[in-house]
């Protein structure tokens, strides 16, 4: 059997906060506003899994509204669902993922961000990929509000 999930997620950038993408901090003067770290990129990759794996939703799991998820560490809630997913025999064949943010400039990032990620989930380099978009100056991204991201998920089982 193969399940293919979708997973996205938007956090407005404020001050005084890290900006963080697949666990990594990239040096910048705004963060994700959230109840967690505010980790677009492994909200997202969260988000995907559970739904190829119809175990429900990143906010089903960690409700915002629980402070026991107060600045959580996003790559913590990813491994949880990930035992979750494991524990039904689902595979992760591969993750194709997308960050949109008009700075500061992905790419150079971009190879340590998959290598973390490919850490966390305990899959080939070969098995994820991270591309990068800006916002074309249009909002909430292209005005430095906001950072978006997304993945797709193959799961087998």
């Amino acid at each position: 059997m193969i399940r293919t999930g979708l997973g996205y997620d938007l956090h407005r950038l404020i001050e005084g906060r890290p900006l963080i993408l697949g666990g990594i901090v990239i040096p910048f003067e705004k963060g994700e506003d959230g109840h967690s770290d505010g980790d677009v990129l492994f909200h997202a990759i969260t988000d995907a899994l559970l739904g190829a794996s119809a175990l429900g939703d990143i906010g089903s799991f960690f409700p915002p509204e629980d402070a026991k998820w107060k600045d959580a560490d996003s790559a913590l809630l990813l491994k949880t669902v990930l035992e979750k997913i494991y524990a039904q025999g689902w595979k992760i064949e591969n993750l194709d993922c997308v960050i949109k943010l008009e700075k500061p400039k992905f790419i150079p990032y971009r190879n340590k961000v998959i290598e973390n990620i490919v850490s966390v989930l305990g899959v080939d380099n070969s098995q994820v990929f991270v591309k990068a978009k800006t916002g074309e100056k249009l909002p909430p991204v292209g005005t430095g509000e906001a950072v978006e991201a997304w993945c797709s998920c193959l799961l087998s089982k």
